[in-house]
């Protein structure tokens, strides 16, 4: 019998990369990690010694802890949390059911640097529109939920990057860009191997949005009219990738789960 405390690997899949998934923390031993320097989507890792500092970083929020089998390092940390006041489940299976499952892994090498405070920095050119919003949205939902994001002249960009230790993106010349016909979005799902049949299908969206080929998909011209709304509707562009989270969530989970279903008013009208 499933112990009430524990999550599947499909339960887990299901939550990952929507606004009420659950923080991920990675609790394998360096060896582990080392021999498989894969993330589960989202994840940080952390040492299972430090479960103290781990419940005032997670401040009280739903938490999944996995090792490699899900075992009594999950097991022994979850249970420290949840005398913390964190509500902690632990992932069946660990690191390999997830694995095994053959679901999405970011590999670790991928991830930029972090700061002091376990953040990835990211710095683009200010008044976004697609890509730079889209690509924080990848991030935050799929890689680094404490991403932060610094929105400058583009002038500045690279200069900011270098004296802020900051990853730029979706400018000339530098990795995370547009290469030939794919965005910079297309660029962020292939490097951290987020493939799936959701994440291709919005990907096609937002290339069509942010490219101006309407054609790639009949969703593309919604995205960009929703997008320019939503650069008028907020002069703080931080304001703005906040208020833009919800329409990426639910083109993803239209892009996930309702892209068969058809609407029609009134019911059964004949057409043509």
């Amino acid at each position: 019998m499933a112990s009430p405390t524990e999550i599947t690997v499909q339960q887990l899949n299901r939550l990952v990369g929507t606004p009420d998934g659950p923080i991920l923390v990675d609790l394998r031993i360096d060896e582990d990690a080392a021999a498989d320097p894969d993330l589960i989507p989202g994840a940080f890792r952390w040492p299972h010694t430090d479960a103290d500092t781990l419940a005032a970083r997670l401040g009280g929020r739903k938490t999944v802890v996995y090792c490699q089998k899900g075992k009594k390092i999950s097991q022994g940390t979850a249970a420290i949390l949840r005398t913390l006041g964190v509500p902690t489940e632990t992932l069946a299976g660990g690191h390999f059911a997830w694995r095994d499952a053959g679901l999405p892994r970011i590999p670790e090498a991928a991830l930029p640097r972090r700061d002091a405070q376990g953040r990835t920095v990211w710095v683009t050119r200010q008044r976004p529109k697609i890509d730079r919003i889209a690509c924080p949205w990848l991030i935050r939902r799929f890689v680094d939920p404490s991403a932060r994001f610094l929105f400058v002249p583009a002038a500045d960009v690279l200069a900011v990057a270098e004296k802020f230790d900051a990853t730029p993106f979706d400018i000339d010349g530098v990795t995370w860009s547009h290469r030939g016909e794919k965005c910079t979005f297309d660029m962020m799902v292939e490097t951290f191997c987020l493939h799936s049949d959701a994440m291709d299908r919005l990907a096609v969206i937002v290339r069509g949005a942010d490219t101006d080929r309407h054609d790639l998909a009949p969703e593309a011209a919604g995205l960009l009219a929703a997008s320019l709304g939503l650069s008028r509707m907020y002069r703080d562009d931080l304001a703005q990738l906040d208020a833009s989270m919800g329409l990426y969530d639910a083109f993803y989970r239209w892009a996930r789960d309702a892209v068969d279903e058809r609407h029609d008013w009134p019911a059964g009208a004949k057409v043509g």
